[in-house]
Parts: C-alpha cells; structure tokens; sequence
C-alpha cells in the first residue's frame, strides 16, 4: 500500500446527541435542517444585456427539526414549556435564547462531528400519533429557530 493510510469511513448518520446550554436533551434518530443558503440579489447592469450581475446577500438558516423515539425523560418537552405560555410569563415575558449542538457519535458513542447553534429557542412540539392499530414507535418531535451554526468537531 506504498504506507498510505486508508481513507477512513464515512461514520454511520444514526446516533446523535442534542445538548443546549450544555444540558443534554437527548438522542435523536432524525435531525434535519442542517444547511445553510445565500440569497442572491440580481443586479441588471445599464447597457450589458449579455447577463446579470448576482451579488451574495443574507444567510438563510432552516429551522432544526429533532425526532426521536419517546422517553420517560420530560427535558424536551420542559425546554419547549419555558419559552411559552406560563413558562415565558414566569420569566417576565422574556424569551430566552441559548446556544446548542447537535452531535454526530461513533460506535463507541465518541463525537465525530458537531454542529453548533446559536440563539435558539423551540417554536414545535409534535407528541406521538396514538393509533391503536399501528405498529410505529411513538416518536416524538421538536422544531428549533436559530440564527446559525458552525460545523466543527
């Protein structure tokens, strides 16, 4: 092999940890929203009909979206609870917003990969759909608003 190293492998997608403010609120097994995109303003310049100018604008961050089997730990649900109703009239009425990541894990449950947040707060709790005749874990999900994030390890 010429003492090349091999190329390692790509980690496998399915263990993932959320954690805000260093608090763990738990393993997913689905997160989606993680990208990023530019807006472009076109700009027609006087006299070049050939093209138009495009001229990078503002980031656009999708909202994180966490799914995860039900637990018997309330620590999403508790989170979601502070930034509305009763819980957000106990802080004054003062949303709250705290910094997070959402952790890629090895086999060996050791980070790979992490993506971290900023000024986030949940806008969504969906509970599990309740079907007598279904067969589906219950799983439930959360919809979190940020204003970005920085991919590191």
């Amino acid at each position: 092999m010429n003492g090349q190293s091999r190329t390692p492998d790509p980690p496998f997608v399915g263990r993932f940890l959320f954690t805000v403010d260093g608090l763990t609120i738990g393993a997913f097994t689905e997160v989606s929203g993680l990208s990023v995109q530019i807006e472009t303003e076109e700009l027609a310049e006087g006299g070049q009909n050939q093209y138009t100018h495009k001229l990078p604008g503002r980031m656009k961050w999708p909202n994180l979206v966490l799914k995860r089997g039900l637990t018997d730990t309330d620590n999403l649900f508790e989170w979601f609870a502070k930034c509305s109703g009763d819980g957000l009239a106990e802080q004054g009425n003062k949303l709250e917003r705290h910094h997070g990541s959402v952790a890629l894990l090895d086999a060996a449950g050791q980070p790979v990969r992490r993506w971290s947040f900023v000024d986030a707060y949940p806008v969504k709790w969906t509970g599990p759909k309740l079907a007598a005749s279904s067969r589906a874990v219950a799983v439930e999900e959360l919809e979190v608003c940020h204003c970005g994030f920085t991919p590191g390890t």
